[in-house]
């Protein structure tokens, strides 16, 4: 796949260069839209304009959606109003508040200006709801039926209205209040008699989602129910909009890379590596390194005031990043299974004392043979002495034990408290991990020897 696109890249910018406008045009329109827009990443700014004009009207709305941020900013730019226009008239609304959230202000204003009425007001409407949430992310282009409807009353409609609206595949029943009475699907439309009524065809039993519910939780109703789309409603259960897969399928997508993002203590990024400058980047890093390495501190202040104890033995000094990386490693690995646990809603804040319970199993069954290696180690390789030997494994079992009841414990008290559970990923589980094991390692020295 990588290599189709890098020839198709080259083989748009050779025909643009000789000019072959036809021969440009033709291939443009045999291709899909997000291969388009994945070939167009390349292409320099001055040619850009151009290629993208020989695109259908229909088309080109739709490689624009797939097309990068910065690269949509520059045709913007270059559009002349009619231009704009067209590719706006184009665009679901969905898509086009995307593009109005992501532009400078006075682009905003020249998308907004060649917007009709009606899509401006639903642009409008749809930037009012928090970030984030179903409000935010819905499109109000549905198909809306009444349950007195015959199932051929149902179909003609479709037929009319259906060209303009996001997916027919599923229809919604409302009254006239627009209230939410049921679903039903263009199969069981065309399936059913005639003259059957929407009501008597539709389910009744309707899964929706307040406009008001964060985004993520959306997602995760798409892989729980396999719908293709899922309706938002307002408090008085009235039709606001829907929610459709290939959105929920990018939510997927940025909260994937917002976690990932946290649990590497990165402030996250809406906006492609290559796409952000390395002023953005040193943003994005600089406070969780400043924060991490000021915690650290206090490992250097603890080796500091403990050195006399430390250097009984030459040994005890030696086996410390053993044991800090042992700590966070097992940590890491156990914060990282209970974040995905409760992002995909496997564990609640309920189960806390069950996971530590099991975590506490886990630990013993790993640190105990970790323990007897490196017992073993110091004894026939290194000639340290028994209680020397018994200390630092000792001290390597209860940094595991530490370690895992740490890293399931946090992301739970977070999610519980109304934090984002990645934030307590493995960065902070290794520092706090790092400390109290220290604590635990010199309390020990200090006890057997």
């Amino acid at each position: 796949m990588i290599n189709k696109i890098t020839v198709l890249e080259e083989t748009i910018v050779k025909l643009a260069e000789a000019k072959k406008y036809a021969s440009l045009r033709d291939l443009l329109a045999t291709l899909n839209p997000a291969d388009i827009a994945e070939a167009f990443g390349n292409v320099s700014d001055q040619t850009l304009p151009l290629v993208f004009r020989l695109l259908p009207k229909e088309l080109a709305a739709e490689t624009f959606v797939e097309m990068e941020t910065e690269q949509q900013e520059i045709l913007i730019r270059g559009f002349s109003d009619s231009e704009l226009k067209a590719v706006v008239e184009e665009l679901y609304v969905d898509d086009a508040v995307d593009l109005v959230e992501e532009m400078p202000a006075n682009v905003v204003s020249r998308i907004l200006a060649q917007a009709d009425p009606d899509t401006r007001k639903m642009i409008n409407d749809i930037l009012k709801y928090p970030e984030d949430s179903a409000g935010s992310v819905m499109t109000t282009e549905m198909v809306e039926l009444q349950g007195r409807m015959t199932a051929a009353e149902a179909i003609e409609h479709i037929r009319k209205v259906g060209v303009d609206k996001e997916t027919i595949n599923t229809c919604y029943i409302t009254g006239r209040t627009h209230k939410l009475k049921g679903v039903i699907s263009i199969r069981s439309l065309i399936l059913a008699d005639p003259e059957a009524l929407c009501q008597d065809l539709m389910t009744p039993t309707v899964v929706a989602v307040n406009t008001l519910e964060d985004q993520e939780t959306v997602a995760q109703m798409f892989s729980k129910y396999n719908f293709n789309a899922l309706p938002v409603v307002d408090g008085d259960e009235r039709l606001l909009g829907i929610v459709t897969m290939d959105d929920a399928m990018d939510i997927m997508e940025e909260e994937a890379t917002e976690d990932m993002e946290k649990m590497a203590a990165i402030l996250p990024s809406d906006r492609p590596y290559l796409s952000t400058t390395v002023w953005d980047i040193f943003k994005q890093r600089i406070p969780w390194l400043l924060a991490l390495m000021a915690a650290s501190l206090l490992t250097g202040l603890i080796i500091t005031g403990f050195a006399d104890v430390l250097m009984a033995s030459v040994a005890l000094v030696a086996t410390i990043p053993l044991l800090m990386d042992s700590g966070g490693n097992a940590g890491s690995q156990t914060s990282v299974t209970v974040i995905r646990g409760l992002s995909l809603q496997e564990v609640e804040p309920k189960d806390i004392l069950r996971v530590i319970w099991k975590e506490f199993r886990v630990a013993l069954l790993c640190g105990i043979p970790m323990a007897v290696l490196i017992f073993g180690k110091l004894m026939l390789l290194d000639g340290q002495t028994v209680p020397v030997s018994a200390t630092v494994s000792l001290a390597l079992l209860c940094t595991i034990l530490l370690s895992k009841i740490v890293g399931c414990s946090l992301p739970i008290l977070a999610k519980r408290l109304g934090f984002d559970p990645a934030l307590l990923a493995s960065p902070i589980v290794t520092t706090i991990v790092d400390i109290v094991s220290l604590l635990i390692y010199i309390l020990l020295i200090s006890v057997i020897l």
